[in-house]
């Protein structure tokens, strides 16, 4: 195949997805005093964003299989950072809640996060930085759908 023929590398979707994988590259190679796994994180973030989700509902949202969550759930359970609390309309699905534990490992997540997005936005002044959120904003309302 010719490279006339090949994707061009700095498409729209390749960038974007390039960039997603270079930031949690990046996120995992920092030193994290949280005890952490990335997919830990990920999850324990979502859940203190989204709290009081059905684990189904969860699972939806960060596009993981329900067995996959649930296990990481299980992981976070028991370091006591999360627990889950019967669904009232319910009897069979739980709602996700953090624990007061889970305040210093969200701490820690969050200055990762920042070390990572400093990195990311280096080289660019406030004018070009708002100008990006702007764009990435109206990008993704542009894609929900209702």
């Amino acid at each position: 195949m010719t490279s006339r023929h090949l994707p061009d590398e700095n498409a729209l979707g390749f960038l974007f997805a390039d960039i997603t994988r270079l930031m949690r590259r990046h996120f995992q190679a920092l030193d994290s005093d949280s005890g952490l796994t990335y997919s830990q994180a990920r999850v324990l973030v979502n859940i203190a964003r989204l709290e009081g989700r059905r684990q189904v509902e969860l699972a939806d949202v960060m596009e993981i299989q329900p067995i996959t969550l649930a296990r990481l759930i299980d992981q976070l359970q028991a370091q006591s950072l999360v627990e889950r609390r019967p669904d009232p309309k319910d009897r069979r699905a739980h709602r996700l809640y953090v624990t007061e534990a889970a305040a210093g490992p969200l701490q820690e997540i969050r200055k990762l996060g920042q070390s990572v997005y400093d990195r990311m936005l280096q080289g660019l002044d406030t004018p070009q930085r708002d100008a990006l959120m702007s764009a990435l904003k109206l990008i993704r309302g542009n894609l929900i759908t209702d």
